[in-house]
């Protein structure tokens, strides 16, 4: 399914974060914002999610862990283009296409 759970175009090492616990996140569909938030706000944080996570399961250098997702979800159609961004990471925009 190459359409879900899209990652990229950017990776960055934690030293190039800084405060991983304080990221403005912003997701907008054909322009519309429709997600704005902050990793401050998480109702765990950065730390807990991953103590958290690894009391279930083994955690490898590159794993990734997800979080969810803020208020602001709403249904997409073939032919939006979702642009993601995160702080001091980059920008991302997808194209959703027909299954």
């Amino acid at each position: 399914m190459d359409s879900f759970t899209v990652l990229g175009p950017w990776f960055v090492t934690a030293d190039a974060i800084g405060d991983p616990s304080a990221l403005d996140l912003r997701l907008a569909v054909n322009g519309e914002v429709r997600q704005q938030a902050n990793t401050r706000d998480l109702i765990l944080g950065i730390a807990e999610l991953i103590e958290f996570a690894t009391s279930f399961y083994t955690v490898h250098p590159g794993d990734i862990l997800l979080t969810g997702t803020p208020e602001g979800v709403g249904p997409v159609q073939p032919g939006d283009r979702l642009t993601a961004e995160i702080q001091g990471i980059g920008r991302m925009e997808v194209a959703v296409r027909a299954a």
